[in-house]
């Protein structure tokens, strides 16, 4: 999947490249007057769950996930669910056309899961074939479809309403749904999203103000980024450019 679980902020920072967080962090005041979120009362309500869910256990856990977990292990994990996720990746490059990014995608799902021991070393990378960062709900945005309605899901944190949608489309095309063995798959499932957070625990301290207000807006900023392959229009014009 691409969302993270409770990791409103986090959620949109999967650790591809991205503007300067600094922007988003200017930005937020005149985007507020922006972004469509007509169901704020209640985004606000299950936000404050997540964050309470996120402070109480899942961060905890990520600590410790870090603490006691050799660097290289971690990062052979973070490989392995990496190469998962070029399947979806590379689908969603042949729907929006994008055939020079697919066939990257293809060559790093073959060199990775062969030379690279089912994903555990990203070979691909040290032959120039970088890792690409693509879903449905990019898809869809690409095709013109809005995002409509900022919305702030249970457990999965910041989206909107066409990134929900294509959140499921990208959950079926995951190989690890399928598996038979539903305590492998929650376990797994445990392990990617225990590792994603790890990943982002220096973030913590650059959540500033209104937290839900900074996590919308982060979120916004970043799908737009995203969807329109970082051409998008800047209030501050070359002042985010640094």
């Amino acid at each position: 999947m691409k969302y993270s679980i409770t990791q409103q902020f986090f959620t949109y920072a999967r650790g591809a490249s991205w503007p300067p967080l600094l922007l988003c962090v200017f930005s937020i005041a005149p985007a507020q007057a922006q972004t469509y979120d007509p169901w704020r009362e209640a985004n606000e309500r299950v936000f404050t769950l997540n964050d309470y869910f996120d402070r109480v256990v899942v961060r905890p856990v990520s600590i410790a996930y870090t603490t006691f977990t050799p660097r290289i292990a971690r990062q052979g994990i973070r490989n392995i669910f990496s190469n998962i996720d070029d399947i979806n990746v590379f689908v969603n490059n042949l729907l929006q056309l994008k055939f020079d990014a697919a066939l990257n995608d293809s060559g790093r799902l073959l060199v990775n899961t062969t030379l690279g021991l089912g994903g555990v070393l990203d070979v691909a990378g040290g032959y120039g074939l970088s890792k690409n960062e693509e879903d449905f709900g990019q898809t869809l945005g690409r095709w013109g479809v809005a995002a409509g309605p900022y919305v702030m899901l249970p457990v999965f944190g910041a989206s909107n309403l066409r990134d929900s949608f294509g959140l499921v489309l990208d959950t079926f095309f995951n190989p690890i749904q399928y598996h038979k063995d539903e305590s492998l798959r929650l376990t797994l499932f445990f392990v990617r999203e225990t590792d994603s957070r790890s990943g982002r625990l220096a973030l913590d301290e650059l959540i500033t103000g209104n937290r839900y207000l900074f996590v919308r807006e982060a979120y916004v900023q970043r799908r737009e980024y995203l969807v329109t392959d970082g051409q998008v229009e800047d209030e501050f014009g070359d002042f985010g450019n640094f």
